[in-house]
């Protein structure tokens, strides 16, 4: 199943999202029109009755690299989305601009002043590649807010109750046999260890949690000695520590060591914008519900859905405990291109300019990054191509792999927004056994 199609009326106000083929019927009839392709919407052409929409709650779960994003009405999902973000990106572009200044001030020209230490950060400031991602949930909040009747927010405030895993009534047998206090522990240990055994490296098996250092041997539960083992290698390894264990083995036991003492970066990274993330929703005036990842993957194996990040998003919070998906759904999935930049002209590896300064954004009424839809009648292009437009001010674009193609067979299909999107394939609900734990986890712990 297809996402919903958002509906506006003649004066844009959002009305209930329809299926697809109630969508289609109304553009057949011509009795509605295209408004935006992504997310698609369509917008009536003739007034109808004032019925007032039904409430809309936005469910997030945010990630480092993908945040899962859904719509949730009257306990069923009506659209679902996948936002990857360009955090990495945007570290890298600043690298390579940090490593140029110092290149140019370090050359044999006129001094110029260092100016790292004359510059203050105002309160709450986050790093660009940590801020985009905030940027990014509140430009789909606004589109969203905009396309349909929200009333209510709900996030995942952490990937990990830190505070939780390190209490002290948490640190004993309660960790292996509490139900959502073990989520916690379980899904923190499962990220950092890749979800396989950190001995054998085995991948979907039964995994058990391990203590790197006995208990008899004065081992502690503390998280930093805990790790996901196989129940073969649970069992050879014993009482022993992981150097007797893995004496024939030592890049194992290199990796085990390092592994058992480094953060989660993309952990860290969520946790550190978090509380970013939930001011800018409650800026909005909306109840802001919250809730961790161990209670969004309580609520997932509870209700016996896979693994996926827009599912994570319908499972966050109380909220996530009744909540209706169809089978074979198709989120679409949105990747963050960023909206050009301010840069006037391009630099050769010694930091000099190679290009002149930027001429007009808009040739022939495109820019860059336009989704176009050509028809060309005749020659070696003939045919019709869809695809992201390059301008050229000469007026030969180049519409997706094909160049060369005349201003005047493009047709507009979608302005550039920053974004670009893909449906993937439908997400098969499988059935699994609400008893079974998740990721190979038995009932009872190891």
């Amino acid at each position: 199943m297809q996402n919903y199609v958002f509906v506006l009326d003649t004066n844009k106000a959002p009305q209930n999202p329809v299926r697809p083929a109630e969508a289609r019927l109304l553009l057949t009839q011509k009795k509605a029109a295209v408004y935006k392709r992504f997310p698609f919407t369509i917008i009536l052409k003739a007034a109808m009755p004032e019925v007032e929409p039904a409430p809309v709650q936005l469910k997030v779960d945010p990630g480092s690299k993908t945040t899962g994003m859904v719509l949730v009405q009257d306990g069923k999902v009506v659209w679902a989305a996948e936002l990857t973000h360009r955090g990495q990106a945007i570290k890298d572009a600043l690298q390579a601009r940090r490593a140029i200044r110092r290149g140019r001030r370090n050359r044999h020209t006129r001094y110029r002043q260092a100016r790292f230490a004359n510059r203050t950060r105002p309160k709450g400031w986050l790093p660009p590649s940590l801020k985009s991602r905030i940027d990014n949930l509140e430009t789909w909040f606004v589109r969203l807010f905009k396309l349909c009747n929200l009333t209510a927010i709900s996030m995942e405030l952490v990937r990990f109750d830190t505070q939780l895993m390190q209490d002290a009534e948490v640190s004993g047998v309660e960790y292996q046999q509490g139900e959502l206090q073990g989520y916690e522990v379980r899904e923190y240990l499962l990220e950092k260890f890749g979800r396989k055994c950190c001995y054998c490296g085995a991948m979907d098996v039964a995994l058990e949690i391990e203590h790197i250092i006995a208990r008899s041997r004065g081992g502690s539960n503390r998280v930093s000695n805990l790790c996901t083992a196989c129940h073969k290698c649970n069992q050879d390894k014993g009482n022993q520590t992981v150097q007797e264990f893995l004496k024939n083995k030592p890049e194992a036991l290199k990796r085990v060591l390092a592994q058992a003492k480094a953060p989660l970066k993309d952990a860290a990274a969520v946790n550190s914008a978090r509380w970013a993330t939930w001011r800018m929703f409650e800026r909005t005036g909306l109840p802001v519900e919250v809730g961790t990842g161990g209670r969004t993957k309580f609520n997932r194996i509870g209700q016996a859905y896979p693994k996926a990040h827009w599912i994570d998003a319908a499972c966050v919070g109380e909220s996530g405990t009744p909540v209706q998906l169809s089978p074979g759904h198709h989120p679409l999935l949105i990747k963050a291109m960023g909206r050009g930049t301010r840069q006037m002209c391009r630099m050769d590896k010694y930091g000099f300019p190679r290009t002149s300064a930027k001429a007009a954004k808009r040739v022939f009424g495109f820019q860059t990054g336009d989704l176009v839809k050509t028809i060309v009648p005749d020659g070696k292009k003939q045919g019709t191509h869809i695809g992201r437009v390059a301008v050229r001010a000469i007026g030969s674009f180049r519409v997706g792999k094909i160049d060369g193609i005349a201003h005047r067979h493009c047709q507009l299909i979608q302005r550039v927004d920053g974004y670009d999107y893909l449906s993937p394939s439908p997400v098969r609900l499988a059935a699994i056994p609400p008893t079974a734990k998740a990721d190979g986890f038995p009932a009872g712990g190891s």
